[in-house]
C-alpha cells in the first residue's frame, strides 16, 4: 500500500466531499498518522471509509465522521477540551494539535493502554487519557471550553452540559439507529443553551450511557 497516496485519497475522496472544508482540519489529517492509531491487524483498512475494529468489540469512527466532528467542534489553541470515548486515541491526537489541553475518558482498560501508547509514540504531550466513565458526573467535572463525544448517545445528559463554560460547545451524535443526528449544543448563558442539528449519520454507542425507556406513562 502506498500510504501517502491512500492518505491523500482519504482526504480528497471521503473527507472533503463530506463538507469538511476547513483547511486547518484537512492539513491536520495529512500530518497526524492515522495508520499509527490502527491495530496492526487492520492497517490495510486504516484509510477506508469504515469503522476500524478495536480491542474489546469497540471501533474507530470512520475518517469522515471524525473529521466532521472536529470541524464542527472548532477547538481553539487556548481551550481545554474533554473527549468521551478515547478508542485508539486518534481523535485525542487531532484535538491536541488544535487545543491547549485535552482530557480523554475511556472505560476499557485495554483501550486506555493502547491510546496512551499511541499518543506517546506520536509525541503528543498535551493529551491525557483517563480510565473513567463519561456518564459519571465526577469524571467529567469541568468547566470545559469544548466537549466531544466520540460515539453516539440516545440523548445528551443535562449534567454534562452543565460542565461547559459559557460560550463552550458540545458536539455529539444523538438518537437511535438507523437515524441519528450530529448535534452541537452551545452554552449561551448560565441557564441558556442553543442546539443545532448539523447532519445525519450513525455511530456506535458509547459505553455507560443509558437508553431511554421504551414505555411512557
Amino acid at each position: 500500500m502506498n500510504v501517502e497516496q491512500a492518505r491523500f485519497n482519504m482526504i480528497e475522496q471521503q473527507i472533503r466531499p463530506w463538507d469538511v472544508l476547513d483547511s486547518s482540519v484537512l492539513s491536520l489529517l495529512a500530518v497526524v498518522k492515522r495508520e499509527d492509531f490502527v491495530p496492526a491487524a487492520h492497517r490495510s483498512v486504516a484509510f477506508m471509509d469504515l469503522e476500524v475494529p478495536l480491542p474489546g468489540g469497540q471501533s474507530m469512527l470512520a475518517p469522515r465522521l471524525e473529521a466532521r466532528l472536529l470541524q464542527d467542534l472548532a477547538p481553539h489553541r487556548h481551550e481545554k477540551v474533554l473527549e468521551i470515548g478515547t478508542g485508539s486515541g486518534f481523535m485525542a491526537a487531532l484535538l491536541a494539535h488544535k487545543a491547549q489541553q485535552v482530557v480523554s475518558l475511556e472505560t476499557r482498560p485495554e483501550l486506555v493502554a493502547m491510546a496512551r501508547e499511541n499518543l506517546r509514540h506520536a509525541k503528543i504531550m498535551n493529551a491525557e487519557v483517563r480510565q473513567a466513565d463519561g456518564s459519571d458526573a465526577k469524571a467529567v467535572a469541568g468547566p470545559w471550553d469544548a466537549i466531544v463525544l466520540s460515539g453516539s448517545v440516545a440523548e445528551v445528559p443535562a449534567a454534562l452540559l452543565q460542565q461547559l463554560k459559557v460560550g463552550g460547545r458540545l458536539v455529539a451524535v444523538v438518537g437511535q439507529a438507523p437515524m441519528m443526528r450530529a448535534t452541537r449544543v452551545t452554552r449561551t448563558g448560565e441557564r441558556d443553551f442553543r442546539t443545532e442539528v448539523l447532519f445525519d449519520t450513525v455511530a456506535p454507542r458509547l459505553d455507560g450511557f443509558g437508553e431511554p425507556s421504551r414505555f411512557s406513562f
